[in-house]
Order: structure tokens, then sequence, then C-alpha cells
């Protein structure tokens, strides 16, 4: 099944709105899965799923440990920077879901 990009617009409208663990991991299956024809982009489905996971989401560890297993060491280095900087810019964002829940 592909995503369409205003489905991934609209599932980063949501985390923007409230940054919560289902969100970030539909991020991660949307990347994983193929959005637009374009195919699965796993450096980007793996950060999301790994931010899903930091946030307590199950699911969300078991994806990222499949998806690990299609890609290079270097691909998982760049998931894992690209997390810590997406968590650097939105740490406000994190605190006030954790606020919330």
């Amino acid at each position: 099944m592909a995503f369409t990009d205003v489905e991934v617009t609209e599932a980063k409208a949501a985390i923007i709105a409230g940054a919560q663990p289902e969100d970030l991991f539909r991020l991660g299956l949307i990347y994983s899965t193929d959005v637009e024809e374009r195919g699965p982009d796993f450096v980007e489905a793996h950060k999301w799923f790994n931010l899903a996971a930091m946030m307590g989401s199950m699911p969300a560890k078991a994806y990222r440990e499949e998806i690990k297993l299609e890609m290079s060491n270097e691909d998982v280095t760049l998931a894992q920077r690209a997390a810590r900087g997406w968590l650097k810019e939105n740490r406000e964002l994190l605190e006030t879901a954790k606020q919330a829940a």
C-alpha cells in the first residue's frame, strides 16, 4: 500500500499538535512502506519508530528492530542522528505532550 504526501503531511501535523507515540509510529509505518510509489525510506522509518519507542510504543520497538535488519550500519547511524536532531529541535513539544498525558 502506498501512502500519499498528504497522509505524510497529516501525520506530521498530528505530531506538532501533540506528539503522541501512535502518531510517531504512524509516520514510521508510512515511511517503512511506501510514499507516493517511491518505495520505503528505512532511515526515516527507523527515526520515527525510534522516537515512538522512546515514548513507550512497543510495536515501534518491534518494527524498528525488524527494519534494522534491512539497513546498513551507516543508515542506522544516520537514522539515530536524525532522531537525536528531532528531539533537540522539538524538546518543548515533547514536554507539552508529557504534561498532557
